[in-house]
């Protein structure tokens, strides 16, 4: 009887796995190949990128449910190096990130990226998604991007000015775009429920593809290999010649450190999704490292670990690794079997995708829930980021966030440092806190809040905590609902402005 509800249950989790890498594997295609224009890169690079995110990373991940892929993220960046320094110099760049990357994991630093500000964060990510509205809408039009964000907003008033009543390849392009645009909008508010996990972005590509089709229209499609193994670079003897360029060395180290960031906050936001196995950061993190060495290998994309095809993951009802793997495998058969019907894409489809992709990424939702919660400060830092990502570059918004992150360290410097002290009590667990509260302890404070028994009350004690920074309080927030999802009672004390932020 054991044995047969054993049986049983593994074939419950088979099948709730393989429906939801179907889901995952519908929800990754237009975007990995979209992604991969934006890049400036064939957009059966992104579709590689996928593969190895699926299969190697899946099976290698310390995120069981995350699933990893070329991401909107670090599409700006690609572009920009593409651009300055050749597609032959992003496979050497990619290695070094990865194996940057790897090292950072195996030296346990996985902790440290989740305590990098979340308005810095977010305020990057809104600055990418800015920038990728602003390259893919000239994509809508079958013409190319500009070099730069401000150079694409200026000539947005002369691209729809430069239309004619007269129906060309521009128009048709264009009409393409809208399509899968409204497509994805109407179908992601008006779908009925029974069908609420198959993607509108899906839709929206395959209803512009048989108009295209339908209508032979002259409108620029994507460009896909005749074979498989076409898709695939292999390094040459000068491969890693590339490397002894400083400016390409940067790149690398900055490809490192967003990647990683945006990995594990989108594990930490997977974390929060479900009840099941919590995220070991550091082996997501050597993890993600060897996906990305193997990437920069064939010559394919950067990956990180992407919340869009996580999300679908988890709600598709993902319970192990597995969902992940055979997402990978599904689109290695894809680009194996069907070539031929990638081919019949139209590019302003992509560009359709790519624009509701960064439209979403521009969330304002994040820069008035850190004014009104936290402050002017933290706010300021979102938008000081945001600000130089599309007017410098991603690095300077990046850095300038970071230092201004130190400024909400200056009304708390007499005493940054912060005591965790625990107690086993018969009631439960007793933990409690002295003194700053900020993103210099997060880390240590982190290890000692995910160590206390998922099944005992907790109490935390804030009584001698002094101050605490946006941060922390958002990990503490995070910590106390997942903690009260689970069952566990939290019990909280302390000053009122402390326990007001937490409660934001």
């Amino acid at each position: 009887m054991n044995q047969t509800a054993q049986k049983s249950g593994i074939g419950a989790f088979l099948a709730r796995d393989f429906t939801a890498s179907i889901v995952v594997f519908l929800v990754a295609m237009p975007l990995c190949m979209g992604i991969a224009i934006a890049s400036g890169v064939p957009p059966e690079k992104g579709l590689v990128t996928g593969l190895i995110g699926g299969i190697v990373v899946g099976a290698l991940a310390g995120s069981p449910l995350q699933v990893s892929g070329p991401a909107a993220g670090l599409a700006v960046i690609v572009f920009e190096f593409v651009r300055d320094h050749g597609l032959s110099a992003l496979g050497p760049m990619l290695v070094l990130a990865g194996a940057i990357q790897l090292v950072a994991g195996v030296a346990k630093l996985g902790g440290l990226f989740r305590s990098i500000s979340p308005a810095v964060v977010h305020g990057m990510l809104a600055g990418i998604g800015a920038l990728i509205v602003l390259g893919q809408f000239h994509i809508l039009f079958d013409a190319k991007p500009m070099s730069n964000g401000l150079a694409n907003l200026a000539a947005i008033p002369g691209r729809v000015l430069g239309l004619s009543p007269d129906i060309r390849s521009t128009e048709m392009a264009l009409g393409l775009g809208l399509t899968t645009i409204l497509v994805m909008l109407g179908w992601e508010k008006w779908r009925p429920k029974k069908l609420a996990l198959v993607p509108g972005a899906l839709l929206g590509v395959g209803a512009a593809t048989i108009i295209a089709a339908a209508f032979g229209l002259n409108v620029t499609r994507i460009a896909v290999p005749e074979s498989l193994a076409a898709a695939f670079g292999t390094p040459g003897a000068g491969f890693f010649a590339p490397l002894g360029n400083s400016a390409i060395i940067t790149a690398a180290i900055a490809i490192a450190f967003i990647a990683s960031a945006e990995t594990l906050l989108s594990a930490a936001a997977v974390d929060r999704m479900h009840d099941g196995v919590r995220t070991d950061y550091n082996k997501e993190l050597r993890a993600q490292g060897i996906g990305n060495m193997l990437c920069g290998a064939v010559g394919a994309l950067p990956m990180t670990g992407v919340i869009v095809r996580s999300s679908a993951n988890v709600q598709a009802g993902a319970m192990t690794r597995l969902s992940a793997i055979l997402h990978g495998v599904w689109i290695l058969a894809f680009v194996a079997l069907l070539p031929w019907l990638l081919r019949e894409v139209p590019m302003a489809a992509l560009g359709g995708v790519l624009v509701v992709t960064g439209w979403r990424l521009v969330s304002l939702k994040h820069v008035t829930h850190l004014f009104h919660n936290y402050g002017v400060i933290p706010a300021a830092i979102w938008v000081v980021t945001f600000a130089l990502v599309v007017g410098k570059d991603l690095l300077t918004g990046v850095i300038a966030g970071l230092l201004l992150s130190l400024v909400e360290l200056i009304p708390l410097a007499k005493g940054l440092r912060l005591g965790v002290e625990e107690k086993h009590t018969d009631d439960g667990h007793h933990v409690a806190l002295q003194g700053s509260a900020t993103f210099l302890s997060l880390t240590k404070l982190t290890n000692r809040l995910e160590s206390v028994p998922a099944d005992r009350p907790v109490h935390l004690d804030l009584k001698d905590v002094h101050g605490i920074d946006h941060t922390t309080a958002e990990m503490l927030g995070e910590w106390i609902a997942r903690r009260r999802r689970g069952g566990a009672a939290v019990r909280l004390s302390g000053p009122d402005p402390i326990l007001n932020t937490l409660a934001a």
